[in-house]
């Protein structure tokens, strides 16, 4: 699929979560889920602790499949950048930890998120707070100027990956950090059976296979790639999805269990570049 197709497949899905948002209060599981029922992906990301003081739009416009907030260790005085942001729950969140002395940018696409997240923002009076329109492939920001990259579910959707890990690699400070929830593969899946298991999850554009992804980043320059798995998904959770598809959860499952998964991965930008 064409680059430029892919991006209007994802604005045109998340256009349309912000606006399930905006038009009605009875979001599942608190998430406006793609997929229009509770799932494992979305559901459970947040501690009621972190999400009772947001705007309930906040909440419910979440599509991600972490929280890299909650793992990101952000410190007082940082500036942080949430990649994908979204309604803006992992912004508010950030700005939260890093306090009045830091700042939190949020980069998003879709107009109609924006808007809600600005609304959101405007509801959780956060003044260090800033939404900008964007896309991932090319960031509005200069070299050296934030201390971390977050993003929550997002880098999986673009179709060019490794100019989003060069850009992030740009806009961090010496010794910056990288440290995202994504959807990654751990090993060989069949061709169309990964297709199908990446429409459930998601994805557009496809996850990388877990080695790809340390080499992807290592090329774009960090240092002290880890990956950590959070969540790992089973055919069992999305058997009502694949019997809709026309395959069969059972015969599957040995080529599917357990290498889909939520991960959180940390990098490092070099203290010397």
């Amino acid at each position: 699929m064409a680059e430029q197709d892919i991006k209007s497949i994802v604005k045109d899905k998340y256009a349309k979560a912000a606006l399930r948002v905006t038009s009605s209060s009875d979001a599942c599981c608190g998430s406006a889920s793609s997929r229009g029922e509770c799932d494992p992906i979305t559901s459970n990301i947040y501690t009621e602790s972190e999400t009772c003081s947001l705007p309930a739009e906040a909440t419910a416009a979440s599509l991600g499949c972490g929280n890299p907030t909650a793992l990101a260790e952000l410190k007082p005085g940082e500036t942080v950048l949430d990649l994908g942001s979204g309604g803006g729950i992992d912004v508010l969140l950030s700005a939260k930890r890093v306090g009045p002395s830091g700042k939190a940018y949020g980069l998003d696409m879709t107009d109609e998120m924006l808007a809600l997240a600005r609304e959101n923002q405007r509801k959780a009076g956060a003044t260090n707070v800033e939404f900008l329109k964007g896309e991932i492939e090319q960031i509005p920001l200069p070299a050296n100027s934030v201390d971390v990259i977050i993003s929550n579910c997002v880098i999986n959707l673009s179709a060019d990956k490794d100019r989003v890990f060069a850009e992030a690699f740009r806009v961090l400070k010496p010794g910056g950090r990288f440290a995202v929830s994504d959807v990654v593969v751990r090993g060989e899946v069949p061709a169309e059976l990964r297709k199908s298991i990446e429409l459930w999850i998601g994805c557009v554009a496809g996850a990388l296979e877990e080695q790809e992804y340390r080499d992807k980043l290592a090329k774009a320059g960090f240092e002290t790639v880890d990956l950590e798995p959070t969540r790992i998904y089973r055919v069992e959770d999305a058997r009502e999805f694949l019997a809709g598809a026309g395959l069969d959860a059972d015969a599957i499952a040995p080529q599917v269990n357990d290498k889909f998964m939520s991960a959180f991965v940390r990098a490092r930008k070099p203290a010397v570049v």
